[in-house]
Order: structure tokens, then sequence, then C-alpha cells
């Protein structure tokens, strides 16, 4: 008796699992009636008719990642590069998913290193380093038209590594250094210009200091001057003045005729002091004057 429960009961397990079917919360299944598609089964439990209907796809609805293999591009100024990357796409249509395409994983990676290698020979090696951004959103663009009747929607491409050949490494390396050599040598020739530049104009306000101050000292020196003859002019003034009024006075006349003698004097003994000096009076000092040159002339008549 037992026997025969336990194998009710095992046939009974049995047709329930083949009428039920469980699909978890991360799948979308397909469900095919008699070989044909019947419906879309969702998350959820599902009642079937067993021999007749039977699950034929099951789909990944998360969002899925594919690594792009590395592939050899060819750029606009025909460097060869290595370009690798990551697409990231989803099932949008768990039916179109199943029947519009073979492999939908498969024809992503191969229609995504189609579409890198078309982009790639648009732009030079300069422009897919620089405008990588532009480079995926252009990528995303085209993958996501041709993907559109798969039932899968392509929602970002990451360009991962652009390698360059050996070769182009090389000849980048070489060029980087000429222009690292080229700046510097732009940079030394800048310095040396500015360093002249200063030095010159270091002269120019040395000379013009120079000037200025040979010409601050001229003017004082002649402002001086001024006033020294200013001083000495008015000095003069005021001692005519006083000798005008002091002739002005009783005697005044007197005492002037005196100071003149005086000062004649003193003149005439400076005269005398010198080792040769003879005296006339000035009668006297015209009529030798007229001999010596009468005499000259006799000597020069006798001698001719």
């Amino acid at each position: 008796m037992l026997t025969y429960f336990t194998i009710l009961l095992l046939i009974s397990m049995i047709i329930f699992l083949k009428l039920v079917v469980i699909v978890p919360m991360r799948q979308h299944s397909i469900l095919e009636r008699l070989g044909n598609f019947k419906t879309v089964l969702k998350p959820g439990i599902h009642l079937v008719i067993p021999l007749f209907d039977r699950i034929a796809y099951r789909h990944e609805i998360r969002e899925q990642v594919i690594d792009i293999p590395a592939q050899s591009c060819i750029t606009k100024d025909n460097i060869q590069v290595s370009v690798d990357g990551l697409v990231y796409l989803k099932v949008m249509d768990a039916k179109k998913a199943s029947y519009g395409i073979g492999n939908y994983r498969r024809a992503s990676i191969n229609l995504a290193q189609t579409t890198m290698r078309s982009e790639i020979g648009k732009l030079t090696l300069g422009e897919t380093f620089a405008e990588r951004d532009r480079l995926n959103d252009s990528i995303v663009t085209e993958i996501d038209k041709a993907s559109d009747p798969w039932g899968i929607k392509v929602l970002r491409y990451e360009v991962r590594n652009i390698t360059p050949s050996a070769q182009v490494v090389h000849t980048l390396e070489k060029q980087m250094e000429a222009e690292r050599q080229k700046r510097a040598e732009i940079t030394l020739a800048s310095a040396d210009k500015e360093s002249k530049i200063l030095i010159s104009e270091g002269h120019r306000q040395e000379a013009i200091n120079l000037s200025e101050g040979s010409k601050q000292s001229r003017i004082n020196h002649s402002q001086g001057k001024a006033k020294e003859i200013s001083i000495i002019a008015e000095a003069t003034a005021e001692g005519l003045k006083r000798v005008s009024s002091a002739i002005q006075k009783p005697c005044g006349s007197f005492a002037v005729q005196m100071r003149i003698v005086d000062s004649y004097i003193e003149e005439l003994g400076k005269v005398l002091n010198q080792p040769v000096t003879s005296i006339y009076p000035f009668e006297i000092a015209q009529l030798k004057g007229i001999t010596d040159v009468l005499t000259d002339s006799l000597k020069k008549g006798s001698q001719s």
C-alpha cells in the first residue's frame, strides 16, 4: 500500500512540475505550443499544458556587460592601433531576441567590432585619445540602430584600451622628446631675451638717472652761482650806496681820496716787489716806447 502511494505521489509531483513553470525575477521565458510561439512568460508562476507547451528560450533581462576583444584598427592618419572595449546592453523584447537573431551576444560583439573599426578610421590617432566620449557615443548610436530588430537596447559603450604598435610608440616617443626639446629651447630663448631686455632697461634707467643727476647738479650749481652773483651784486650795491652816502657827508670826499691813495701805494708796492720791474712816469714810458721802435728800425736798415 505504501509503495502505491509513493508511486502516486511521484506521478503527481511530476505532473505538477510539468504543469507549473516558475520564472525567476531576472528572466523572461519564451513559451512555445506545438513548436509555435505562444507567449512571453514574465517573472512568477505560470501553468502550462504538458506535452504541448515547452520553454524554448530564457533571456536575462538585467543589464549585461559584454567584453569586446582587442582588434586591429587603422586611424585616419594610417596608424595601426589595437582597440578593445566594453558594451552594455539589455534585452527589451524577449520575442525578438529569440527569433530575430540566432545569438544576440555574439552578434553584438561582431557589430561592436565592425562599428569600432569604422569610427576609428574617421579619427586621427590624437583624436582617438582626446575624443573618447564622442567615439563612445558614435559607436553606441550605430550599434543601437542595427540591433533594434534584435529586441535589445545598447545602453553605452566604453573604449577600454587604445594601444598603438611598438613602432608607432617608438616614433611617438621620439616626437615627444623632440617636442620637449623644442619647448626647452623656446623657454631658454625666451629667458635669454627677457634677461637682455631687463639688462638693457637697467642700463637705460642708469643712463637716465645719471643724466638726471648731472642735470640737477648743473641746475644746483647754476642756482648757487646765480645766488652768489646776486649776493655779491647786492653787497656791491650796498657798498656803493654807503660810499655815496659817506661822500655826501663833511670831509667825505677827502676820505675817499685818501682811501684811493692808500690803495695805489699798496698796489705800487706789490709791483716793486717783482724781480724785474721798471717804473717810468706815463709820459716817459710813451717816449721810451717810441725810442725802442726807432732803434729796432735802424738796426734792421743797417743789416739790409
